[in-house]
């Protein structure tokens, strides 16, 4: 790797707390990162604080956008609201331990993990709207694909998943969309998954998963240490301007418009503030169809170069936000239903769809996770879509700001009634 790139991969640890900051306090946490069980104690039913100051949690991810805008533009403030400065936090675990401990009452979080949290710890989250849909994607090393490569599938007619046979691959979390999805695309081509050491032997038809936090991604594929990613962005862009991965397929041409992050917050506090909540989802909802409409800016806003809400310079996050061509991304073929869905690389749309929901959980019980997920077995999907999701206020945010001149023609929604709509699958 050229001194140039190292130098621009530095920029990935840029961030509240160091690399080794990190690793010690997962370690601290015994492991948190790499296990799904989290002490009885710490998810107990913490009270959230009492005053109305907007406390935002985020990891580095453009999945967080919306809720960095509503702070950055005043829209909190424009609803009456104060809002503390959001607060980076570098993994997924310390995330999920600090909105447990009441520390901040509203953040984005990845929708298996609600779905663990209520479920699994018996803690009171509540789904109040999407964050985004897609804005992920699988990424792989250089030494992964080559031109050989391509030329060999080509001519088998293999799907290009087939390249992660035998590899390590890294995940963000066990409960991640990326897990889940990564998991259908390795079954749709005959893969299993495995979690075993990473110095243990794998057969040809395995497919090893590591977890690893998104900052950690793009150095340990630079260090061969992984064969490939899935993650969100702008992770996959940095892997692609700093490390010459390549991206295998994006996630939203795998699952049109999929839910990833959604908006959460503690449902004592939707409960027992009404008012507040509905002014908190005013300002994300307005935040998304500003973020829609204008995404290279907000790209800069969000990066090292403007804001600095996210440790990318604006180049790469402009890349993950904008960047998105069927012609781009012929070899690997990352995209292949462009003309179809006309989504893009990242879209922000805030409507929750039942539909998706109970997709996730159904698929869910498919993915293979360390811990134990007994409470999944006789989870009832129409019921998750229902109990852990509050509709009321993003409905009433949408009508008030929403824009659904794009989102109500997509196809998969329903023309006469667009807050449902069908999932559409195609791995």
């Amino acid at each position: 790797m050229s001194e140039h790139k190292n130098d621009e991969l530095n920029y990935i640890f840029n961030h509240e707390m160091s690399r080794r900051d990190f690793l010690l306090d997962m370690l601290a946490m015994g492991g948190l990162a790499a296990g799904m069980t989290l002490p009885n104690t710490v998810l107990a039913n913490t009270a959230p604080p009492e005053d109305e100051v907007v406390r935002i949690g985020y990891i580095p991810i453009t999945d967080a956008t919306a809720l960095l805008v509503a702070h950055e533009l005043g829209y909190f403030k424009d609803e009456g609201l104060e809002s503390a400065p959001p607060t980076l936090i570098q993994g997924w675990s310390p995330l999920v331990e600090s909105f447990a401990a009441g520390k901040f009452n509203l953040l984005h979080l990845l929708i298996p993990i609600p779905i663990w949290m209520r479920y699994n710890n018996k803690f009171p989250v509540k789904i109040t709207g999407w964050a985004h849909v897609n804005g992920s994607g699988v990424l792989v090393g250089p030494h992964v694909w080559s031109a050989q490569d391509a030329k060999k599938l080509a001519g088998d007619g293999a799907s290009e998943f087939t390249v992660l046979a035998g590899k390590q691959v890294a995940v963000p979390y066990w409960y991640s969309t990326h897990n889940v999805l990564l998991q259908m695309a390795l079954r749709t081509v005959g893969l299993k998954a495995v979690i075993k050491p990473q110095s243990a032997p794998l057969a040809k038809d395995e497919v090893n998963l590591v977890v690893l936090a998104p900052p950690e991604m793009p150095p340990a594929l630079a260090a061969r240490k992984i064969d490939a990613y899935i993650v969100a962005e702008p992770f996959n862009a940095a892997g692609e301007m700093f490390v010459g991965g390549k991206i295998l397929r994006f996630s939203g041409d795998m699952w049109e418009n999929h839910p990833c992050c959604v908006v959460c917050m503690n449902e004592h506090t939707v409960n027992k503030k009404p008012v507040w909540t509905q002014k908190v989802m005013n300002a994300i909802v307005r935040a998304e169809v500003y973020a829609q409409a204008n995404k290279k800016e907000v790209a800069h806003m969000m990066s090292k170069d403007g804001k600095g809400y996210l440790p990318m310079p604006a180049k790469v996050v402009e890349r993950a936000m904008t960047f998105y061509s069927d012609k781009d991304y012929a070899d690997p073929p990352a995209i292949q239903n462009e003309n179809t869905w006309h989504d893009g690389r990242i879209d922000f749309q805030p409507w929750p769809y039942p539909s998706a929901t109970k997709l996730m959980v159904q698929e869910m019980n498919k993915t293979l996770v360390t811990g134990d997920t007994t409470f999944l077995k006789n989870l009832d999907p129409d019921f998750v879509s229902k109990d852990l999701v509050e509709y009321s206020h993003v409905k009433s945010a949408i009508l008030r700001h929403g824009d659904w001149r794009k989102w109500s023609t997509v196809y998969g929604v329903d023309p006469y009634d667009k807050y449902l709509r069908k999932e559409v699958v195609k791995i």
